[in-house]
């Protein structure tokens, strides 16, 4: 079974900046944390169909989270997850990155129902 290298785009303002700067070009993608910066480079490529120049990675930690359940405190801890920052050739940009956004506006029928 092939590894899933690319789980998901990081979408936070910080990374939609990144984005839409087209000085820096860089998109921001979660990834397995197994995948190093070569296996992430080479899914990109190959996903989206760009050139790929430089791939920043970083690891943020996982957080204990603690809550009150029927009076007693559980805690527990969230997974920690691998960031991948990915710098793209000038003119370059994905198509598809922030989702199939609904461009097709439904017709409104304006003429009203008489037998209602």
């Amino acid at each position: 079974m092939p590894k899933i290298i690319l789980i998901k785009p990081l979408l936070s303002d910080k990374s939609t900046q990144l984005a839409e700067n087209h000085k820096l070009n860089q998109y921001t993608f979660v990834v397995n944390r197994d995948a190093n910066k070569i296996e992430v480079k080479q899914a990109v490529e190959a996903q989206f169909g760009v050139n790929v120049l430089a791939v920043n990675t970083s690891v943020r930690p996982g957080k204990t989270r603690s809550r009150v359940i029927k009076g007693r405190q559980t805690s527990g801890r969230k997974s920690p997850i691998k960031k991948a920052f990915v710098t793209l050739q000038a003119g370059q940009t994905i198509d598809g990155y922030y989702g199939e956004e609904a461009t097709e506006e439904v017709p409104q029928d304006n003429t009203a129902v008489a037998n209602a």
